[in-house]
């Protein structure tokens, strides 16, 4: 008599029972290994593997035991799959057509025990398609029911299961606040509106030693205890449920339960996270864009908002006070975004410069291995910082306050201290006090557009005023023709549709000395040197060592 291999396969969509002596598992698998007996006269033989799914849904294929299965098919072990019923097996019929091709590929057989079929004709073939076709029906008109329950019951403001968010905990459809941990939360959502920045506030909690709360699931079993990350905070920070909210979808709803925050304090943190979001793009240029975003406040400290405008394919960033952005007052600051971001950069590199005086400020004790170090560590991250990301710009700041004449620019010693690798030379009960720097400046307009000009008169960044180059093209394009004689100022500037004196006032700008004009093409000449002035009756002097006393800066 031939050997007829045969292995059960039994599944159950939900752990409920499965915990038992004697559950849904057990139950198929003595159907199943009866059947096998009663066909013990045709060589059948139960193989001893068990292949059990508990707890798994038959919508996917993707269950362990299955896997497993079809891998002893593949090898060769088992000649018939033995099932309780078809919908055990799978109930998709997508997933049923590819174990059907798998077993036929293989030469394998399967039975279901309450339903009679042979797959070996096309009529059973039919029947078992039609009976898998209601099982997928079935399982799907389920899902949009439990699906629909949710909905309905979240938009009554019921709390529908799952982790409950930290302090909270499950009370019926409903949650109850834990106020130990309640206390954490309040405590984080005051600190984010003191601090204004997720980076700094999850820096502030673990310097003080604030962890995640242990909990345990209603099953047993512990977590949390660790490090909030930023991510963490975050989840905290947007969570309705903490104002009293239910979310579902995209829709939120009251809740039954109470709030932890007041939505006042809710509201303002969703504004400021809001705020801190702009001016970030996705993919590469992200880092690039609103570098002091959640950072920069005005002299009365109110957080500035980044904002930009665009004039034909010209994008200019600018940092605004919040009430002046959304027009809630009409004074306020606004500062062009990427000369300030420059100047910041470069104050901050420049504290790299003497790394000895740097290290005095930080207080910090002098080591053979710091000083072997320390020049180097320095160069590299004055290099850093005066990249386009900024380096460690980041990370080293606290707040940069703008005044009407100058930039207060408060830096973490700690961080300092740990971009010279010299963190552990700190006492870690040292206080993270801020090192603030000043760099003057002034605002001045070139057209409609503002600049921000250093205390030296030097501009921030070396990007070339269009508008002045263009007047110096046009200042030796007419100064050509003047000196042919053959046409004179008054009819030149007829023709150019100008004044005389208009034109009298650009011409000088074709003497300007060689090396000015390298500054002009490279944005380094001195403010003094602009349209504005041009336009002016300013006295330009003749000898360009006079030019170049005046228009260059350093």
């Amino acid at each position: 008599m031939i050997k007829v291999r045969c292995a059960i396969y039994t599944r159950k969509s939900s752990e409920e029972g499965l915990e038992q002596d004697f559950n849904s598992l057990h139950a198929q698998r003595e159907a199943c290994a009866a059947y096998i007996r009663s066909q013990a006269s045709e060589g059948w033989t139960l193989l001893a593997r068990e292949y059990d799914d508990g707890g798994i849904s038959g919508g996917t294929l993707e269950r362990p035991a299955l896997q497993c299965l079809l891998g002893d098919i593949a090898a060769g072990l088992i000649d018939i799959v033995v099932v309780y019923k078809v919908d055990r097996l799978t109930r998709s019929l997508l997933d049923f057509s590819k174990l059907v091709e798998t077993f036929d590929r293989h030469g394998v057989s399967f039975v279901s025990v309450t339903q009679s079929f042979n797959t070996t004709t096309s009529m059973g073939r039919l029947t078992l398609n039609m009976l898998l076709s209601f099982a997928q029906f079935e399982r799907e008109v389920t899902a949009e029911r439990i699906r629909d329950k949710i909905a309905a019951s979240k938009a009554r403001g019921m709390w529908m299961g799952g982790v409950p968010p930290l302090g909270y905990r499950p009370d019926g459809r409903s949650l109850a606040i834990v106020e130990d941990h309640a206390a954490l939360i309040r405590n984080i959502y005051a600190r984010y509106l003191e601090l204004g920045c997720v980076r700094r506030l999850a820096d502030a909690l673990e310097r003080r030693g604030v962890r995640a709360p242990q909990r345990v699931t209603t099953k047993g079993k512990a977590y949390g205890g660790g490090v909030l990350s930023r991510g963490q905070l975050y989840f905290m920070l947007r969570n309705p449920i903490y104002a009293g909210d239910i979310a579902h979808r995209d829709t939120v709803y009251p809740g039954l339960h109470e709030a932890i925050v007041s939505r006042e304090s809710w509201a303002e943190v969703q504004d400021l996270l809001a705020r801190n979001r702009q001016g970030r793009r996705s993919g590469g240029r992200a880092q690039s864009e609103a570098l002091l975003a959640g950072c920069i406040v005005d002299a009365g400290g109110q957080p500035m908002a980044s904002t930009h405008t665009t004039k034909g394919t010209v994008r200019y960033r600018y940092y605004v006070s919040k009430d002046l952005h959304h027009r809630r007052a009409a004074d306020g600051v606004r500062v062009p975004g990427r000369e300030i971001e420059a100047l910041v950069k470069e104050t901050a590199a420049q504290l790299f410069a003497e790394p000895w005086t740097l290290v005095a400020e930080l207080g910090i004790p002098p080591s053979p291995a710091l000083m072997r170090q320390l020049g180097e560590t320095c160069a590299e991250a004055a290099g850093q910082l005066r990249s386009r990301r900024g380096g460690p710009l980041r990370e080293l700041l606290r707040e940069v306050r703008v005044h009407g004449d100058r930039l207060e620019i408060a830096l973490s010693r700690r961080a300092l201290a740990q971009q010279l690798g010299a963190s552990a030379l700190v006492a870690e009960e040292t206080e993270d006090t801020a090192l603030v720097l000043t760099a003057p400046y002034r605002l001045t307009r070139s057209g409609n557009t503002l600049r921000l000009i250093q205390g030296d008169g030097a501009r921030i960044s070396a990007v070339p005023d269009t508008a002045l180059v263009r007047l110096i093209i046009l200042a030796r394009q007419w100064w050509d023709q003047l000196a042919q004689g053959e046409i004179d100022v008054t009819t030149l500037a007829g023709q150019a549709g100008y004044t005389p004196s208009y034109v009298t006032r650009v011409v000088r700008l074709a003497f300007l000395s060689p090396k000015v004009v390298e500054a002009v093409l490279a944005g380094r000449q001195h403010s003094r040197l602009s349209p504005a002035t041009v336009r002016s009756s300013i006295e330009l002097p003749a000898a360009w060592a006079e030019q170049e006393a005046m228009f260059l800066v350093g």
